[in-house]
């Protein structure tokens, strides 16, 4: 199963919300698929255009590893050769840190992912998983 146009669009419109909220700088939020695929994306006015790449890279890791962004930043300062080689793998696009949420559903299996980038890797988590909860899904940060 993957996560729905309706549930990806709910994750990006709360998880902007959530920012706004926080005052956080201009964000981007992209929701992938369980095949990495891409679901929904905006980018906030102010935010950069190299933004997208960053949210998508966030949130590819995850759902490509199975592994949220803070486990897979852990990986890569304790054995960083395996995260250079993952990233050769997959061309480069994975973006290790936290603000890549691997996204659930309710029985636990891997249904996609979240990417946010904007501010704070911390914050930019924090809004992905405020968009994930309105969306009735779980996040693994």
């Amino acid at each position: 199963m993957d996560v729905s146009l309706r549930k990806a669009r709910t994750i990006v419109r709360k998880a902007l919300e959530k920012g706004r909220e926080l005052d956080l700088k201009p964000l981007s939020v992209v929701v992938l698929d369980a095949g990495g695929h891409l679901k929904a994306f905006e980018r906030e006015d102010g935010a950069a255009p190299g933004r997208f790449g960053i949210a998508q890279g966030k949130a590819y890791g995850a759902v490509m590893l199975g592994m949220a962004g803070t486990a897979q930043m852990a990986r890569a300062e304790q054995q960083a050769y395996f995260m250079a080689s993952v990233n050769g793998v997959f061309g480069g696009q994975v973006v290790p840190v936290p603000g890549g949420v691997l996204l659930r559903d309710k029985k636990g299996s891997v249904i996609g992912a979240v990417g946010v980038t904007g501010d704070t890797s911390d914050n930019d988590a924090i809004a992905a998983m405020a968009g994930i909860e309105a969306a009735g899904l779980i996040g693994e940060i």
